[in-house]
Protein backbone atom coordinates (compact mmCIF):
# COMPACT_ATOMS: atom_id res chain seq x y z
CA UNK A 1 0.00 0.00 0.00
CA UNK A 2 1.37 3.35 -0.90
CA UNK A 3 1.62 6.52 0.98
CA UNK A 4 -2.24 8.85 1.28
CA UNK A 5 -0.95 11.56 3.33
CA UNK A 6 2.60 14.03 3.23
CA UNK A 7 3.14 16.76 5.56
CA UNK A 8 6.66 18.88 5.15
CA UNK A 9 7.22 21.87 7.37
CA UNK A 10 3.81 22.64 8.31
CA UNK A 11 3.92 25.71 10.30
CA UNK A 12 0.73 27.46 11.90
CA UNK A 13 1.06 30.59 13.23
CA UNK A 14 -2.15 32.86 14.75
CA UNK A 15 -1.44 36.97 15.44
CA UNK A 16 -2.13 37.75 18.56
CA UNK A 17 -1.92 41.46 18.71
CA UNK A 18 1.42 42.69 18.54
CA UNK A 19 2.50 39.12 19.18
CA UNK A 20 2.72 35.73 17.02
CA UNK A 21 1.87 32.52 18.28
CA UNK A 22 4.00 29.71 16.89
CA UNK A 23 0.73 26.57 17.39
CA UNK A 24 2.23 24.18 14.63
CA UNK A 25 6.23 24.35 14.25
CA UNK A 26 7.84 22.19 11.04
CA UNK A 27 5.65 19.46 11.14
CA UNK A 28 6.74 16.24 9.30
CA UNK A 29 4.09 13.70 9.03
CA UNK A 30 3.42 10.27 6.60
CA UNK A 31 0.44 8.05 6.83
CA UNK A 32 0.52 5.15 4.48
CA UNK A 33 -2.55 3.61 2.85
CA UNK A 34 -4.49 1.16 5.53
CA UNK A 35 -2.81 2.65 8.34
CA UNK A 36 -4.45 3.47 12.11
CA UNK A 37 -2.64 6.15 13.45
CA UNK A 38 -2.93 8.17 16.70
CA UNK A 39 -2.14 11.46 17.66
CA UNK A 40 -1.24 12.04 21.21
CA UNK A 41 -1.31 15.08 23.16
CA UNK A 42 -2.51 17.24 26.16
CA UNK A 43 -4.96 20.01 25.82
CA UNK A 44 -3.16 22.70 23.78
CA UNK A 45 -0.13 20.62 22.16
CA UNK A 46 -1.44 21.54 18.76
CA UNK A 47 -3.37 18.69 18.05
CA UNK A 48 -6.50 20.13 17.41
CA UNK A 49 -5.23 22.92 14.52
CA UNK A 50 -3.09 19.70 12.75
CA UNK A 51 -6.36 17.90 12.92
CA UNK A 52 -8.46 20.99 11.28
CA UNK A 53 -5.18 20.98 8.79
CA UNK A 54 -5.48 17.44 8.14
CA UNK A 55 -9.39 17.52 7.41
CA UNK A 56 -9.01 21.22 5.09
CA UNK A 57 -11.10 23.05 7.82
CA UNK A 58 -7.85 25.28 8.01
CA UNK A 59 -4.57 26.10 6.16
CA UNK A 60 -1.29 26.07 7.27
CA UNK A 61 0.64 29.25 7.51
CA UNK A 62 3.57 27.40 5.44
CA UNK A 63 4.97 24.23 4.37
CA UNK A 64 3.74 21.40 2.07
CA UNK A 65 0.65 18.87 2.54
CA UNK A 66 -0.38 16.54 0.13
CA UNK A 67 -3.62 14.26 0.35
CA UNK A 68 -4.33 10.97 -2.21
CA UNK A 69 -1.36 12.96 -4.40
CA UNK A 70 -3.10 16.45 -4.55
CA UNK A 71 -1.44 19.14 -2.95
CA UNK A 72 -3.92 20.77 -0.44
CA UNK A 73 -1.73 23.33 1.04
CA UNK A 74 -2.96 26.30 -0.75
CA UNK A 75 -6.04 25.00 -3.03
CA UNK A 76 -9.03 27.62 -2.43
CA UNK A 77 -12.03 27.43 -0.61
CA UNK A 78 -14.24 25.08 -3.40
CA UNK A 79 -11.58 22.45 -3.81
CA UNK A 80 -11.08 22.45 -0.03
CA UNK A 81 -15.25 21.56 0.19
CA UNK A 82 -14.98 19.11 -2.23
CA UNK A 83 -11.96 17.48 -0.38
CA UNK A 84 -13.92 17.62 3.07
CA UNK A 85 -16.91 15.81 1.32
CA UNK A 86 -15.39 13.32 -1.07
CA UNK A 87 -11.77 12.38 0.71
CA UNK A 88 -12.19 12.86 4.62
CA UNK A 89 -14.70 11.01 7.01
CA UNK A 90 -15.43 13.28 10.13
CA UNK A 91 -16.15 11.67 13.65
CA UNK A 92 -16.41 13.93 16.07
CA UNK A 93 -16.30 13.89 20.02
CA UNK A 94 -20.04 15.62 19.84
CA UNK A 95 -21.46 13.55 17.47
CA UNK A 96 -23.23 16.50 15.51
CA UNK A 97 -25.83 14.43 14.19
CA UNK A 98 -29.36 16.36 13.03
CA UNK A 99 -31.92 15.92 15.38
CA UNK A 100 -34.94 16.47 13.13
CA UNK A 101 -33.33 13.75 10.85
CA UNK A 102 -33.58 9.73 11.41
CA UNK A 103 -30.10 7.76 11.88
CA UNK A 104 -31.14 6.66 8.04
CA UNK A 105 -31.10 10.65 6.78
CA UNK A 106 -28.00 11.65 8.87
CA UNK A 107 -25.99 8.98 7.31
CA UNK A 108 -27.25 9.82 3.66
CA UNK A 109 -26.45 13.54 4.29
CA UNK A 110 -23.06 13.04 2.63
CA UNK A 111 -23.66 11.11 -0.09
CA UNK A 112 -26.93 13.83 -1.12
CA UNK A 113 -23.73 16.51 -1.29
CA UNK A 114 -21.98 13.98 -3.37
CA UNK A 115 -24.72 13.57 -6.11
CA UNK A 116 -25.08 10.08 -5.75
CA UNK A 117 -28.50 8.55 -7.00
CA UNK A 118 -31.42 7.95 -4.92
CA UNK A 119 -30.93 4.25 -4.94
CA UNK A 120 -26.98 4.41 -4.39
CA UNK A 121 -27.92 6.78 -1.49
CA UNK A 122 -30.28 3.73 0.27
CA UNK A 123 -28.08 0.68 -0.76
CA UNK A 124 -25.15 2.35 0.77
CA UNK A 125 -26.65 4.35 3.83
CA UNK A 126 -28.51 0.93 4.53
CA UNK A 127 -25.17 -1.18 3.89
CA UNK A 128 -22.86 0.89 6.42
CA UNK A 129 -25.77 1.60 9.24
CA UNK A 130 -25.60 -2.23 9.57
CA UNK A 131 -22.17 -2.34 9.36
CA UNK A 132 -22.09 -0.32 12.17
CA UNK A 133 -24.52 -2.76 13.82
CA UNK A 134 -27.36 -0.37 13.41
CA UNK A 135 -29.67 -2.04 11.00
CA UNK A 136 -32.54 -1.77 13.20
CA UNK A 137 -32.59 1.51 14.18
CA UNK A 138 -32.94 3.44 10.91
CA UNK A 139 -35.50 5.06 11.40
CA UNK A 140 -35.01 5.97 15.01
CA UNK A 141 -34.08 9.70 15.69
CA UNK A 142 -30.59 10.76 17.68
CA UNK A 143 -32.71 11.18 20.65
CA UNK A 144 -34.42 7.91 20.58
CA UNK A 145 -30.56 6.34 20.64
CA UNK A 146 -27.64 6.07 23.73
CA UNK A 147 -24.84 7.70 23.14
CA UNK A 148 -22.73 5.14 21.75
CA UNK A 149 -25.27 4.65 19.12
CA UNK A 150 -25.28 7.97 18.14
CA UNK A 151 -21.47 7.55 17.64
CA UNK A 152 -21.94 4.87 15.88
CA UNK A 153 -24.57 6.87 13.43
CA UNK A 154 -21.61 9.23 12.86
CA UNK A 155 -19.41 7.17 12.21
CA UNK A 156 -21.85 5.24 9.60
CA UNK A 157 -22.04 8.78 8.24
CA UNK A 158 -18.08 9.06 7.78
CA UNK A 159 -17.59 5.95 5.89
CA UNK A 160 -20.83 6.49 3.69
CA UNK A 161 -18.80 8.25 0.94
CA UNK A 162 -15.64 5.34 1.19
CA UNK A 163 -13.62 8.37 1.85
CA UNK A 164 -9.63 7.81 1.87
CA UNK A 165 -9.25 8.88 5.33
CA UNK A 166 -11.30 8.41 8.42
CA UNK A 167 -10.56 11.50 11.11
CA UNK A 168 -11.47 10.76 14.71
CA UNK A 169 -11.05 13.60 16.91
CA UNK A 170 -11.45 12.31 20.36
CA UNK A 171 -14.41 9.66 19.51
CA UNK A 172 -15.02 8.29 22.59
CA UNK A 173 -14.74 11.72 24.53
CA UNK A 174 -18.60 11.59 25.36
CA UNK A 175 -19.21 8.11 26.36
CA UNK A 176 -18.72 6.12 29.14
CA UNK A 177 -15.56 3.71 29.40
CA UNK A 178 -17.61 0.80 28.23
CA UNK A 179 -19.56 2.44 25.08
CA UNK A 180 -16.03 3.96 24.41
CA UNK A 181 -14.24 0.48 24.16
CA UNK A 182 -16.92 -0.55 22.16
CA UNK A 183 -16.50 1.56 19.68
CA UNK A 184 -12.96 1.44 19.67
CA UNK A 185 -13.56 -2.38 18.61
CA UNK A 186 -14.99 -1.04 15.61
CA UNK A 187 -12.59 1.34 14.90
CA UNK A 188 -10.31 -1.88 14.86
CA UNK A 189 -12.83 -3.61 12.58
CA UNK A 190 -12.80 -0.81 10.24
CA UNK A 191 -9.12 -0.94 10.35
CA UNK A 192 -9.17 -4.26 9.64
CA UNK A 193 -11.34 -3.58 6.69
CA UNK A 194 -8.84 -1.81 4.69
CA UNK A 195 -9.64 2.01 5.87
CA UNK A 196 -7.10 4.65 6.47
CA UNK A 197 -7.41 6.31 10.48
CA UNK A 198 -6.33 9.07 11.88
CA UNK A 199 -7.30 9.55 15.26
CA UNK A 200 -6.79 12.79 17.70
CA UNK A 201 -6.33 12.10 21.33
CA UNK A 202 -5.40 13.01 24.78
CA UNK A 203 -5.62 9.46 26.26
CA UNK A 204 -2.86 7.02 26.05
CA UNK A 205 -5.33 4.43 26.63
CA UNK A 206 -7.21 5.13 23.04
CA UNK A 207 -4.26 5.99 21.67
CA UNK A 208 -3.00 2.27 22.30
CA UNK A 209 -5.45 0.66 20.05
CA UNK A 210 -3.75 2.23 17.36
CA UNK A 211 -1.03 0.61 15.16
CA UNK A 212 1.06 3.78 15.16
CA UNK A 213 1.14 6.78 17.41
CA UNK A 214 2.76 9.54 17.34
CA UNK A 215 2.67 12.29 20.06
CA UNK A 216 2.55 16.05 19.64
CA UNK A 217 3.75 18.70 22.56
CA UNK A 218 4.32 22.41 22.01
CA UNK A 219 3.33 21.98 18.47
CA UNK A 220 6.00 19.39 17.69
CA UNK A 221 5.63 16.21 16.54
CA UNK A 222 8.02 12.57 17.65
CA UNK A 223 6.95 8.91 16.77
CA UNK A 224 6.55 7.48 20.33
CA UNK A 225 4.86 4.52 22.57
CA UNK A 226 2.30 4.69 24.37
CA UNK A 227 3.83 3.29 27.57
CA UNK A 228 6.24 6.78 27.91
CA UNK A 229 3.28 8.90 26.46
Amino acid sequence: MGEILRMQNICKDYVMGDEVQHVLKNIDLTVDEGEFLAVLGPSGSGKSTLMNIIGCLDVPTSGDYWLDGLHVADEDEKTLARIRNQRIGFIFQSFYLLQKQTAFQNVELPLLYANASAKERRERTEEVLKLVGLGDKMDHYPGQLSGGQQQRVAIARAIANRPSILLADEPTGALDQRTGAQVMELFENLHEEGNTIIMITHDAKIASHASRIVKILDGCISEGAVEDA
